[in-house]
């Protein structure tokens, strides 16, 4: 015995309605949250290679063991320095980073861990 369903919705306030619309808003939500997924996916994706020369710089300082702090005041970047870097780092913040412009570098003295960062 086949059964079809018909095209007439039901009538409102029925137990047929209701369970249409639980249907309907079971549907809507799972292709939300497979469009949510989808829109993250594609996200994470842009973003991951899409970091700034200026925050690669730091990255890479910090990697190579740096200890420069920054230290933001009134919107005014200052680099702190008390503890030796490693030479590599040294070398690297010297050949790559104090050769920059000065609004260049300042970009990358902002990506630093500031002074109040544990």
């Amino acid at each position: 015995m086949m059964t079809s369903r018909s095209n007439v919705p039901p009538e409102s306030g029925t137990d047929d309605a209701r369970s249409a619309d639980t249907e309907r808003a079971e549907t809507d939500r799972k292709r939300a949250l497979e469009t949510a997924r989808r829109n993250l996916g594609s996200v994470l994706s842009r973003d991951s290679g899409t970091e700034t020369p200026s925050l690669k710089l730091a990255k890479k300082y910090l990697s190579l063991g740096g200890h420069r702090r920054s230290m933001i005041d009134d919107n005014i970047t200052d680099v702190r320095h008390w503890d030796k870097d490693p030479p590599e780092a040294e070398r690297f913040w010297k050949e790559r980073v104090e050769t920059l412009p000065k609004d260049q570098r300042k970009q990358v003295e902002d990506f630093l861990p500031t002074i109040n960062t544990p």
